[in-house]
């Protein structure tokens, strides 16, 4: 199948060319169609897999029939909201929008929290057909009455599960109840959790729902490995899977904001180009991050699940859970973070012995089982070691011995009557050394 067989505007078509796209994925071919017929869609796809396209691309090619180049912002009133849970997330989507509208004339616009409103503001009094927004900022764009949102006819809120996490539910049924009844509702996310089925059907109108893969499913083309090791060995064992995988691009996830800060400095004692990205640090400083590490100047981008969705990273061949999340389904989102568009990736996590009920957590959510392995240098102190192969028996070590070499060494000893002095005998696991016996160790026929 190809894009053209989709039912797309040809401005959309000729974009998505230009970008090398030549056949959709299978979540792209699944709700196209069913986003171009103007029914509310439920979709469930893989991280990875080009949800974003999914809806922005059809999208535009419905809002094709508004595109105008009048200078006025009454002509262009904000006709389609895209809600998402982070700002990384947000301007992902924006800057796709932007890819994908290069043919038509159609604006757009980003808002979310951590930067200046005033370009925000400017933005929108010029008038924009499609917002992107984090609920928040967007709230304060409209108690300042800088946006309107009576003309929306489309809403898509991406990654709601994780909306819901992050405790954004009172905040979208506000921004729900300032929208037409008439619109048109997608929800597009990786994971489906029961409240988002239940949110869904409040605010949803006979919704289709696609799912190209398991609901909670993680990529094929991601291969995960699980150490258990000791907690205060993690980082030890972190650092040196860095240099025996000769790993050179790796995003590291950690629980919390304070963990992420305090691994960043031991990295960088280490001597690792390493960076931190969490919630408490200003927007400005969270992209230049994101825009070195894409650039090769930072090794480590060591994460909180703020960046576990949102980011897309091209060609990101590892992920590490240096912390295993409290939350099953960002484990899921985290590991999407590599083996992306059909590429390969792996995904390592280190548990210690406190996290083995949300490594069962994870395995029941993801229907796989994760057996965790070790390493023979961080062997964690809570699991058993193998045995070790019983010493051999004297006998077998005397029968190993040559003839002619034990008699020299027993013609040698001294008798009972010579003072106790040591008997040099050679070993050739030694290497050739020495190894003094005291004739006091010898049985008593031969002192």
């Amino acid at each position: 199948m190809t894009f053209a067989e989709l039912g797309l505007s040809p401005e959309v078509l000729k974009a998505v060319e230009e970008l090398g796209y030549a056949s959709p994925t299978p979540i792209q071919a699944a709700a196209i169609p069913v986003v171009l017929s103007g029914r509310d869609i439920l979709a469930a796809a893989q991280t990875g897999t080009g949800k974003t396209a999914a809806f922005t691309l059809p999208l535009l090619s419905r809002l094709r029939v508004h595109a105008n180049n009048s200078a006025s912002p009454a002509m262009h009133p904000v006709r389609a909201l895209i809600l998402t849970p982070t700002r990384e997330l947000a301007d992902q989507v924006s800057a796709s929008v932007s890819q994908y509208n290069k043919y038509l004339p159609l604006r757009s616009t980003v808002v979310f929290g951590g930067m200046s409103m005033e370009p925000q503001k400017e933005a929108l009094r010029r008038g924009v057909e499609v917002l992107v927004a984090t609920p928040g900022r967007l709230l304060d764009h409209i108690e300042q009455k800088t946006v309107m949102l009576n003309r929306v006819e489309m809403l898509i809120l991406d990654e709601a599960d994780r909306m819901l996490d992050m405790g954004f539910i009172q905040d979208i049924r506000r921004i729900m109840s300032l929208l037409p009844a008439s619109r048109q509702t997608l929800l597009f996310s990786a994971t489906f959790a029961p409240e988002i089925k239940k949110l869904a059907a409040d605010f949803m109108r006979d919704p289709e729902l696609v799912e190209v893969a398991r609901q909670n499913a993680t990529s094929d083309t991601i291969e995960q490995v699980v150490y258990a090791v000791d907690a205060a060995r993690k980082r030890h064992l972190l650092v040196h899977l860095l240099q025996a995988r000769n790993i050179a691009q790796v995003i590291v996830f950690c629980r919390t904001r304070q963990g992420a800060e305090q691994l960043t400095r031991e990295l960088k004692r280490d001597g690792l180009a390493a960076e931190a990205i969490h919630g408490d640090k200003a927007q400005s400083q969270r992209l230049e991050t994101l825009s070195a590490f894409k650039d090769g100047q930072v090794r480590v981008l060591v994460a909180t699940d703020v960046a576990a969705r949102g980011l897309d990273i091209e060609e990101l061949p590892f992920v590490v859970n240096f912390e295993l999340p409290n939350s099953p389904e960002d484990y899921v989102h985290r590991i999407g973070r590599t083996g992306r568009a059909g590429s390969k990736g792996i995904a390592l996590s280190l548990m210690g012995e406190d996290e083995q009920r949300q490594l069962e957590a994870i395995e029941s959510l993801i229907k796989q089982t994760l057996t965790p392995q070790t390493e023979k240098r961080f062997w964690p102190s809570w699991m058993p070691r193998p045995e070790r192969p019983e010493l051999a028996p004297v006998a077998s070590v005397s029968a190993a011995l040559s003839a002619s070499g034990a008699i020299a060494a027993l013609a040698a000893a001294p008798t009972r009557s010579t003072p106790v002095t040591p008997v040099r005998m050679t070993h050739p696991a030694l290497r050739g050394e020495p190894r003094e016996i005291p004739a006091l160790l010898l049985p008593p026929r031969y002192r």
